[in-house]
């Protein structure tokens, strides 16, 4: 069950990146996530009224507000970091924030087989190269790196966070909504501060009009990130959280082969083997 939610965890955030920088190829990034999180926000608030799902509230929803504040800053520093570029070498680097979930499944005394670790290590391999790494070209600038890794720590803690919030499902439901109007208030704050600035909310070419025509685009990107990590959640708690962190981690995969089926996009060589290497990776897990 463990394998099964965590893969689903990683088709879903694949797809949902996958839509996500569709839209933000006309939409400023910071309106695509906010937009998206509100329509995921009414979703859950009817799903939490429906089912009694206040009822839940305790300590443990500030692990998922906690999670509201501090997805919202790393997915900023991911953008910020691939408009530095090079993207061939943020990307890749960004899902390297799986070591956080692993690392909390470790010191809380989860000790994976011989065989999980070397899945975990083939899988994480896979998973950089899927995002087909530039290994020449122009050097990386420092500002960079640090804006990615602050985005993979800021990732993988939200893993950690939500995986911590609930221990029902009527809990889950509510603890996702509650992320979910944090990262809205986050986002909005943030958006309102670029506008000051004099950024954009809306796209240059068709303003509002394009906003509304996207948006089961937006709903779904939205409601697939919530779906997501639901799953992982799931998947956290009905099994090794060092299994469930790295296949939930596949989704670079999934968004590169959507981009190849989609897109019509090339898969490079080292994409092709890191897609390889995430597969054997994925087997050494589900059957250690």
């Amino acid at each position: 069950m463990t394998a099964l939610f965590a893969l689903a965890t990683s088709l879903l955030w694949g797809l949902a990146d996958f839509g996500g920088g569709l839209l933000t190829r006309r939409t400023p990034a910071l309106t695509v996530v906010v937009a998206s999180q509100s329509i995921a926000v009414v979703v859950l608030g009817a799903i939490v009224v429906a089912t009694g799902g206040f009822a839940e509230a305790g300590p443990k929803l500030w692990y998922a507000a906690a999670a509201g504040v501090v997805g919202p800053v790393a997915m900023l520093s991911f953008y910020k970091a691939l408009a530095l570029g090079p993207m061939g070498v943020v990307s890749p680097l960004g899902s390297l924030g799986v070591a956080v979930p692993v690392g909390v499944g470790l010191v809380l005394g989860e000790r994976p087989g011989l065989l999980q670790f070397a899945g975990i290590g083939v899988a994480v391999a896979g998973i950089v190269l899927a995002g087909g790494p530039e290994l020449r070209g122009a050097p990386v600038r420092r500002q960079a790196i640090l804006l990615t890794l602050t985005a993979a720590f800021g990732f993988g803690a939200v893993m950690a966070l939500i995986a911590e919030a609930s221990t029902t499902i009527t809990g889950l439901f509510l603890a996702l909504f509650v992320q979910r109007v944090t990262n809205v208030a986050v986002g909005g704050a943030a958006l309102l501060v670029s506008v000051s600035r004099g950024g954009r909310a809306l796209p240059e070419d068709g303003g509002m009009r394009v906003i509304w025509a996207s948006l089961p685009a937006l709903a779904f990107v939205g409601l697939a990130d919530v779906a997501a990590n639901g799953t992982y959640s799931i998947a956290a708690q009905t099994g090794p959280v060092t299994v469930a962190a790295v296949l939930a981690n596949l989704y670079p995969v999934v968004t590169v082969l959507a981009a190849l089926a989609v897109l019509k996009e090339r898969l490079r060589v080292v994409q092709a083997a890191g897609a390889g290497l995430a597969l054997v990776g994925t087997v050494l897990l589900a059957t250690g």
